[in-house]
C-alpha cells in the first residue's frame, strides 16, 4: 500500500510518514496525488464550489503577531469598523446577491465584545434564518463562544496557523499562547460549531516536520474547515524580507488535508490567488471546495491588508460573481450559492 492509499484508507500516520508524504519529489506522485484529492472532494460534495460572503468588519486587533500586517505594532495600518447598520447593509446585498453563508472576520478588537458581536449576529439571522453565520475573530472563553453560538452562529474560523511549539514562538509574542489557541479550538468543537483550524505554508522558521506536525493535529482535531495559505510578507512585519511560501507546496498541502480529512469543507484562499494568477483554480483542482468573495464595503476592503499585494478584486470580489462562477466553470465545476454545510 503506497502512502496516498495509506492516507487515504483513514490509517493514523506518524510524524515521519507525514514527511515523506509532504517531501516526496516526483511529478507522477504529485499529479496521483492532485486526483485523488479531486475524486475524494468530487465523491462527497460533487462538482459544486460553495460561495461564502466575505465581510471583513474591523482592521483593529490587540495582537502582535509577527507575520501580520494588522499587528497592533503597525502604526501606518488603516484602521476601520463597520457599524451596525453598515454590517447589516452589507448582508443584505450579499443575500440579494445570492449568499446564503456569511464571514464575520476581523482582527481582535476589543470594541467587539459580546454583547456588540451578539446583536450583529442575532440581526444576520433573524433577516434571513436560511443563512449560515461563520465567525472569524480570535481567540475569546468558553462562556464568549456559548453566547455567540446561542445567539445563532453556525460556524467558526481560528486558524491554528502551526501546532510545532517552537515554530509557533518563532511566529507569535510571548504574551500569546499556543495552549491557548488549541484551547479554544477544543472548546469551539465541543459547543457545536462547525469548527475551522489551518495554517501557513512557507512561513518563516516551517519545515515539512512543522508542516508534518501540522497533519497529525488536524487528523485528531478533525475540524469540519481547513485553511490553508501560502506565507505572504508584510512590509511593516518584522518578516518582511522574507520569502514567500511554496505555491506548489500549498497546493500539495490542499491534497493531503482533503485525502486525510475527506469530509472537510476547504477554502481555496484569497492567498493563493494572490501568490498565483491560477492559484485559487489549482486550489480547487486540489481538493479545495469553498471559495470567499469579498463583499466588504469597497471604501474600506482595500484597508484590511494581513500581507501585501493581497487580491481585492477580479474572482476575489463579491460584486463579480458571474466572472467567478465563469472561472469556476472554465475547470469542469459550478460555483454554488448554497449554504454549504459540512456532510459528516
Amino acid at each position: 500500500m503506497n502512502i496516498i492509499e495509506r492516507i487515504s484508507s483513514g490509517k493514523t500516520l506518524s510524524v515521519e510518514e507525514w514527511i515523506q508524504a509532504i517531501d516526496y519529489n516526483d511529478p507522477g506522485y504529485a499529479e496521483e496525488l492532485k486526483a485523488a484529492a479531486s475524486v475524494t472532494r468530487d465523491r462527497i460534495y460533487g462538482r459544486k464550489v460553495f460561495a461564502r460572503g466575505l465581510i471583513e468588519f474591523t482592521s483593529y486587533c490587540r495582537n502582535d503577531c509577527y507575520y501580520c500586517g494588522l499587528r497592533r505594532s503597525n502604526r501606518d495600518a488603516l484602521r476601520y469598523r463597520l457599524s451596525y447598520d453598515c454590517i447589516m447593509d452589507t448582508a443584505d446585498a450579499g443575500y440579494m446577491a445570492g449568499f446564503r453563508t456569511f464571514v464575520l472576520q476581523g482582527g481582535e478588537d476589543s470594541y467587539f465584545n459580546d454583547e456588540r458581536l451578539i446583536m450583529i449576529v442575532r440581526g444576520i439571522k433573524e433577516r434571513y434564518p436560511d443563512a449560515a453565520v461563520t465567525l472569524s475573530v480570535g481567540e475569546r472563553s468558553f462562556e464568549s463562544y456559548k453566547a455567540l453560538k446561542e445567539a445563532g452562529a453556525d460556524r467558526y474560523l481560528l486558524r491554528h496557523e502551526t501546532a510545532d511549539s517552537i515554530h509557533y514562538r518563532k511566529l507569535h509574542p510571548d504574551d500569546m499562547s499556543q495552549e491557548n489557541r488549541i484551547r479554544c479550538l477544543h472548546d469551539l468543537k465541543s459547543l457545536g460549531y462547525q469548527t475551522g483550524a489551518g495554517m501557513m505554508v512557507g512561513s518563516p522558521g516551517s519545515s515539512s516536520r512543522t508542516l508534518a506536525e501540522d497533519m497529525v493535529f488536524l487528523s485528531s482535531l478533525k475540524p469540519e474547515m481547513v485553511g490553508i495559505g501560502p506565507f505572504i510578507p508584510h512590509s511593516a512585519t518584522p518578516f518582511r524580507n522574507e520569502e514567500r511560501g511554496s505555491v506548489d507546496l500549498t497546493l500539495r498541502m490542499v491534497a493531503l488535508v482533503r485525502l486525510a480529512l475527506p469530509h472537510a469543507m476547504i477554502p481555496s484562499t484569497t492567498a493563493l490567488a494572490t501568490a498565483s494568477s491560477d492559484g485559487q483554480l489549482q486550489g480547487i483542482l486540489h481538493g479545495a471546495n469553498v471559495i470567499m468573495p469579498d463583499i466588504t464595503p469597497p471604501a474600506e476592503r482595500g484597508k484590511y491588508m494581513i500581507y501585501d499585494g493581497k487580491k481585492i478584486t477580479g474572482d476575489e470580489a463579491g460584486e463579480n460573481l458571474r466572472q467567478i462562477a465563469e472561472s469556476v466553470g472554465s475547470i469542469g465545476y459550478e460555483l454554488s450559492m448554497e449554504r454549504g454545510d459540512y456532510i459528516p
